[in-house]
């Protein structure tokens, strides 16, 4: 059901939807109490709207002694409440139902056992009135009751009397706790028949100061007298107008979702009380205790003292208590840092790519011994070039050199397809570990990424970036590993000038071996005595002396040439393969160090939107 809203404002399905999502995120990472009480009003709002929307329950709570309980009975038109002066006189709630019809299962939810159908005008239609257990009772049942009935009906009348309307059990315990809620709770102050007029208007008037410290400015307070029947009437009036609105329970259910959202926005910001629990903002929980724990109240326990500390009131009638009791200071605001989680966790996720990648890059690629295997290429180019264009008299005794990528295990002769190309398969390499410093570097780099971009946040989402930055640090060692040796790093191609050259280096090989060859048959002619055959000359230099010398002296040019050109291209391909390496370190580095903190903002930033949404 979506309720009718102004425009621009939020539905509450859009509110509640908002807090489910926040504390769907905030899981694991913010203070656990808060995201529990979150996950608890959605779930509460689930089923309150599911339950009769015709019905309003208003329950009337107070301490003991403050004729809860005769006020009951007066709305009512009952003595359905018992009333006497031995206390408690109300153990368990009990309800007067104007319109019985639809309002058993709300009270079976709200688990109220005494129902009692009542007559009345017809502006009550729909009224379900509970009497609750004195919310200062010795039986801590019946506190445990208030508690959790005060946390889920949909109107709060707070009724108060006289002596103890200062009382900080009620006040630090409850009222204050209530911010959010001044629109579906009503204060009464009962028992101002005990009192002359004037003091009576008094005592209204420092209630009304009290609740304006409380955050309650604007509740309505309503002076009554069940004895004399003062303001009875308007009481029930204003519980008929709320009655007839209809959305009384959606308006509770919007400030439980509000005050919900301020305890998520609280723990975000990272504040934190004397419990352990969340602090510096009024508990968002009915009966949530104070600092110390002990719902604070007056030296003797009897409520507000005067000015001379010598009993619950002073010379005005006020109920103002002394300068040694402890006076109620409004709570802190809840942080609005959240407003901005949204825009500095985008902010961050930016830095990730503009400013964080390359530091961390450069810090894995030395530890995953990058310049290690770039040195490697640049000297297997040179030897494999030397080996194909080397002179042939002396090239095969590269075969007895191990070649540099071989030994690392990156590009083995039994690499099949990836030999041809450098690609050395999904094989585990050689690679020496990294040293200490090595490791030092890489763990700084990361933890400087987590530093880096967790800088303007609130610290839990802050913690938890830096805990994401290095939640797969033990998996990085294997994916560097595993990235180097899959990374084809060309150094197995084989350049065509390779083959050209080698064939020249054959060619002049075979001239000088012809002309040994030449020089050989004349020797032995010579040596047989036979008649040596006229030889050309180039110049005055024998053919076969030329052959010799220039196929020699050419191959060996040819091969000094020859290294040169490997020396250059050894550096083109330990450039290139450089390049190809750190793209795919970057890759391990994002996969593993940078995509779980992009993945942690987003959720930060998803958090923030979500919590503005709920907070509306």
């Amino acid at each position: 059901m979506k309720l009718l809203r102004r425009p621009g404002a939020v539905s509450l399905d859009d509110r509640l939807a908002a807090l489910g999502e926040a504390a769907g995120l905030a899981e694991g990472r913010l203070d656990a109490e808060a995201v529990a009480r979150a996950r608890d009003v959605v779930s509460r709002a689930g089923a309150r709207r599911s339950l009769s929307v015709e019905h309003t329950v208003v329950a009337l709570a107070g301490a003991t002694g403050s004729g809860k309980s005769s006020l009951f009975n007066a709305l009512s038109g009952t003595s359905l409440a018992g009333v006497g002066v031995t206390r408690p006189t109300t153990s368990t709630a009990q309800a007067a139902m104007w319109d019985p019809e639809g309002a058993g299962p709300l009270l079976d939810w709200l688990r109220v056992p005494h129902r009692h159908a009542v007559g009345g005008p017809d502006e009550l239609s729909g009224l379900i009135l509970l009497d609750l257990p004195d919310h200062d009772s010795i039986e801590l049942a019946h506190r445990l009751e208030v508690d959790r009935l005060v946390a889920v009906v949909d109107l709060l009348v707070w009724v108060l009397d006289p002596q103890k309307y200062a009382d900080a059990a009620v006040h630090e315990r409850y009222l204050r706790s209530l911010g959010r809620h001044r629109d579906v709770m009503l204060v009464v102050l009962n028992q101002t028949d005990r009192l002359a007029p004037a003091a009576a208007e008094r005592c209204v008037g420092d209630l009304r100061r009290l609740l304006d410290e409380d955050g309650l400015s604007g509740v309505p307070v309503i002076g009554t007298s069940v004895t004399k029947g003062t303001g009875i009437a308007d009481l029930r009036a204003t519980l008929a107008k709320r009655v007839a609105d209809r959305r009384t329970w959606a308006t509770r259910l919007t400030a439980d979702a509000g005050t919900a959202a301020d305890a998520l926005a609280l723990a975000s910001a990272g504040g934190r009380d004397a419990d352990g629990g969340p602090a510096s903002v009024r508990d968002p929980e009915p009966g949530g205790r104070n600092a110390t724990g002990t719902g604070l109240r007056d030296v003797d326990g009897t409520g507000a003292r005067d000015a001379g500390g010598t009993g619950p009131w002073n010379a005005g009638g006020t109920g103002a208590r002394d300068a040694g009791g402890v006076r109620r200071e409004r709570g802190g605001e809840v942080p609005g840092s959240v407003e901005e989680l949204e825009k500095r966790a985008g902010a961050a996720e930016a830095a990730l790519d503009d400013v964080l990648a390359r530091p961390l890059t450069a810090a894995l690629a030395e530890a995953a011994g990058v310049p290690l295997v770039v040195a490697a290429v640049a000297k297997a180019h040179r030897h494999r070039s030397v080996a194909a264009t080397g002179w042939p008299v002396t090239r095969w005794l590269r075969r007895f050199r191990p070649d540099p990528l071989r030994r690392l295990h990156l590009a083995g002769p039994s690499a099949g397809r990836g030999a041809e190309t450098g690609h050395a398969g999904e094989g585990r390499t050689s690679l020496p570990p990294a040293t200490a410093v090595q490791r030092s570097r890489m763990e700084t780099a990361i933890r400087d990424v987590g530093t880096a971009v967790s800088g303007g946040l609130p610290e839990p989402w802050a913690a938890a970036v830096r805990r994401a930055a290095r939640s797969m640090a033990d998996d990085l060692a294997d994916g560097l590993d595993k990235a180097v040796s899959a990374t084809a790093v060309g150094a197995r191609r084989r350049p065509r000038w390779w083959r050209v050259a080698g064939l020249l280096q054959w060619l002049l090989f075979a001239v000088m071996v012809a002309g040994i060859g030449w020089l050989s048959g004349l020797f032995a002619l010579t040596y047989l005595r036979f008649p040596e055959p006229p030889t050309p000359t180039v110049g005055t230099v024998p053919w076969p002396t030329a052959l010799l010398a220039g196929g020699a002296a050419a191959g060996v040019l040819v091969a000094l040439l020859c290294r040169i050109a490997a020396a250059l291209g050894a550096r083109r391909r330990a450039r290139k393969a450089r390049k190809a390496l750190y793209a795919s370190v970057d890759a391990v580095g994002r996969e593993l160090v940078l995509d779980p903190v992009r993945d942690e903002l987003s959720r930060t930033r998803r958090f923030g939107t979500a919590l503005t949404t709920a907070r509306r």
